[in-house]
């Protein structure tokens, strides 16, 4: 019995229920959603064979290749909220790895970019492709309507809770 609520600890709401069957229902559903979400993205960490901070440098480098934009340690740096000592040495296990080139700055002599390799966009894509793929199927099956009504509902309540934090860092 323990294990059952362990294993589900991430479903219960830690706050007064929602007013409405309907709103306990989104409730439900909305912390189902963060429970799986925490699955893949646990799935795909341990798939990726890397730290989770490496995980995370690699996906900003291949969406940065993706995009056509450079980006350099400085820029990990604030994306990932560290020093640049953690970065020095996930960039260095990231080209030692074969996922990140150094590129000399076209400019700078002293600074270099980084880019994701090949072999980084593929090991991204083999971690983290099957679970963004079900999520777009999952959504394709959706009409406008609902998908509309989805996204203001996901927004407002996003908006919420990046309020808090605001909140929570004035007081």
């Amino acid at each position: 019995m323990p294990q059952t609520v362990v294993r589900h600890e991430q479903e219960h709401l830690y706050a007064e229920q929602p007013h409405t069957a309907a709103g306990r229902e989104l409730s439900v559903a909305l912390l189902r959603l963060r429970r799986a979400e925490h699955v893949q993205e646990t799935r795909a960490l341990s798939a990726s064979g890397l730290s989770n901070l490496d995980l995370r440098a690699l996906r900003y480098l291949v969406q940065a290749h993706r995009d056509g934009r450079d980006l350099g340690p400085k820029d990990l740096i604030a994306m990932l909220e560290t020093s640049s000592a953690n970065i020095t040495n996930v960039v260095d296990r990231l080209v030692n790895k074969g996922y990140v080139e150094r590129v000399s700055h076209p400019t700078d002599r002293r600074a270099h970019h980084l880019r994701a390799t090949e072999a980084a966009i593929q090991h991204v894509d083999s971690a983290v492709g099957a679970h963004h793929a079900e999520l777009v199927a999952a959504i394709n099956q959706i009409d406008d309507e609902q998908a509309a009504a989805a996204a203001s509902v996901i927004a407002r309540i996003a908006t919420a809770l990046d309020e808090l934090d605001t909140r929570q860092l004035t007081m």
